[in-house]
């Protein structure tokens, strides 16, 4: 495994050689942009060959099954394939905060997370270093990663990437943010996201199947987040149905209302505000109301920018 720059041939992984092809004419996500990664450019995403990150830590604001009292083992990688106008996470999703690692770092610092008590390894945003994810968990489970592996993202995926991690994660944690494909492409330049991300969570599902615990940790499954956009109620019920209709309780939903107008949005009245307390009733009832059982719900006051971490570094220097 190299050590210095993104192999410029083939990365070897748990099931196959992957072909320079993946980086050199990119079709990872759904953008399908085409840029040759392994010559410099930049994709949609913003990133080329070389993995990017801005945070590797013990995290504590996953949902409980992901957290639990030892904290997630979560790296946040820089850039990203969707690039929603409201970004939680604008400085990384934009790649203005983060560093360069190698593979062999990228796969010490999973087993650095182990060796401090992580419940699992919580990867944010991997969907454009597929094949080099894939290649740090192998390295790192030849020399002793044995603990969960999330892959927590956008939901805006290539079934045909997330298929080269088929066997590496136990966990998928995609977001389902839109239903209708007017307000997918108003607010993340998405039309398509419906379709690409209802695909995607089927492939999830039939990778990790219905949800496994070990006491109150959550050890292999699928948990699907819905953020509420402010007046954007029936979209959410429409989600919710979909979700229901389709997996019942073969999975959990978590309900988020922690959507925090920041300054990219400033401008745009009807997204810079907060989800109301009666917006977020509505929606639970309805979820219950329909039968929903294994979900989360969010307690008031966690949309506060304090919420999001610092995307400081930290540990990602060996």
């Amino acid at each position: 495994m190299s050590t210095e720059r993104f192999p410029a041939k083939t990365i070897t992984t748990h099931s196959e050689t992957f072909p320079s092809a993946l980086l050199e004419d990119c079709t990872l996500c759904p953008r399908r942009c085409h840029a040759n990664r392994l010559a410099g450019q930049t994709g949609y995403c913003g990133q080329g060959a070389e993995i990017k990150a801005a945070r590797a830590a013990l995290h504590f604001w996953e949902e409980p099954c992901i957290s639990g009292t030892q904290g997630s083992g979560t790296v946040f990688f820089s850039g990203c394939s969707l690039r929603c106008i409201f970004c939680q996470n604008h400085n990384i999703s934009m790649g203005k905060a983060g560093q360069n690692i190698s593979l062999q770092r990228l796969a010490d610092i999973f087993l650095e997370l182990q060796e401090k008590g992580a419940h699992n390894i919580n990867l944010v945003t991997p969907t454009h270093f597929i094949p080099q994810a894939a290649a740090a968990l192998e390295n790192a489970k030849d020399r002793g990663l044995v603990i969960p592996i999330v892959y927590n993202s956008s939901g805006y995926e290539e079934t045909d990437s997330l298929k080269r991690m088929d066997g590496l994660i136990d966990i998928y944690l995609p977001d389902l943010k839109y239903h209708s494909p007017e307000l997918s492409a108003k607010y993340s330049h998405a039309p398509d996201y419906f379709e690409k991300a209802s695909s995607a969570i089927a492939e999830m599902y039939k990778q990790v199947g219905p949800p496994v615990f070990t006491g109150s940790l959550m050890k292999r499954g699928m948990i699907v987040r819905h953020l509420i956009l402010p007046g954007q109620t029936r979209d959410s019920k429409k989600i919710l149905r979909y979700l229901h209709d389709t997996y019942g309780d073969d999975i959990y939903v978590s309900i988020m209302n922690q959507y925090t107008p920041l300054s990219p949005v400033a401008s745009i009245p009807e997204l810079n505000r907060r989800v109301s307390e009666e917006e977020y009733e509505r929606v639970l009832l309805f979820a219950r109301r329909i039968g929903i059982q294994n979900g989360y719900e969010q307690e008031g006051g966690t949309a506060e920018e304090s919420f999001i971490p610092e995307f400081d570094g930290e540990g990602l220097s060996s």
